[in-house]
């Protein structure tokens, strides 16, 4: 099925069922990395609208206490006011990840349930080490690296290497793709406890009571709490922190 928007073909692919405009398919953690990516927009812009020197307003005040957040945690953890430049780079990955891990509380799919996500941002954060790795010691003391301690251990470290992002990637993928796994097991659990408790009841009160998954309402939610709010919070944490440590190391040679 075709259609033409704009000069644009857009169709639906009746193979996978998944939307198609010219060349990308259009899936639905493309669409809602644009909806996370929009909240960050407006969330920016909202925050710093009409801001003053004096007598500063509350959206401000919550502005600036982010941009501080994030230079002392830059700072605090490279020890000096050489890694300034990280400091953009890793608000945009925290917000962009915690933001993304928590939509999921609105029925929304994470799209860092998709581990095309994290390994986008993985493959920037490692082409930012390997060039800190280059300016730090050239490209002769670069690849001289992977010689060390003895030129046997040449693949070895090359694999090392690669297991950087690799590791990254798929520790915050797995960890959020966990959560939204035992999430759903619960629900369907509940569900059928429900279905089975209630429908012991005798009567067209059983039969009523069984087709309403009442063990699901309240229970999920406190378990939630851990697997969505905790979980995300921490894995956006852990991702830029990671992305700090493996920069600043890389860049002190």
């Amino acid at each position: 099925m075709n259609f033409e928007i704009a000069g644009s073909k857009i169709y639906y692919s009746i193979h996978t069922g998944v939307p198609v405009l010219g060349d990308f398919n259009i899936t639905e953690t493309l669409v809602v990395s644009w909806i996370v990516m929009a909240i960050i927009t407006l969330l920016c812009i909202f925050l710093t609208r009409n801001m003053s020197v004096e007598n500063i307003s509350k959206r401000q005040a919550v502005a600036e206490m982010i941009v501080e957040a994030a230079n002392n945690l830059v700072r605090s953890n490279t020890g000096s006011n050489r890694f300034d430049w990280l400091i953009p780079l890793v608000a945009a990955i925290f917000s962009t990840s915690i933001i993304s891990n928590l939509i999921c509380l609105v029925g929304l799919r994470s799209p860092t349930a998709d581990l095309s996500t994290e390994a986008a941002w993985a493959v920037v954060v490692f082409i930012i080490i390997t060039g800190c790795k280059i300016k730090a010691g050239g490209i002769g003391g670069y690849l001289k690296g992977f010689t060390t301690p003895i030129a046997v251990m040449t693949p070895f470290n090359i694999l090392s290497e690669l297991a950087t992002p690799v590791s990254m990637a798929c520790r915050h993928f797995g960890n959020i793709l966990s959560g939204i796994v035992i999430d759903g097991l619960i629900y369907a659990a509940l569900a059928i406890a429900s279905s089975a408790i209630f429908g012991a009841i005798p009567g067209a009160v059983g039969d009523f009571l069984s087709q309403i998954p009442i063990l699901s309402v309240g229970i999920p939610a406190v378990l939630g709490f851990y697997f969505d709010w905790f979980t995300g919070c921490m894995q956006a944490f852990i991702f830029s922190m990671l992305t700090i440590m493996y920069i600043a190391n890389a860049a002190e040679g």
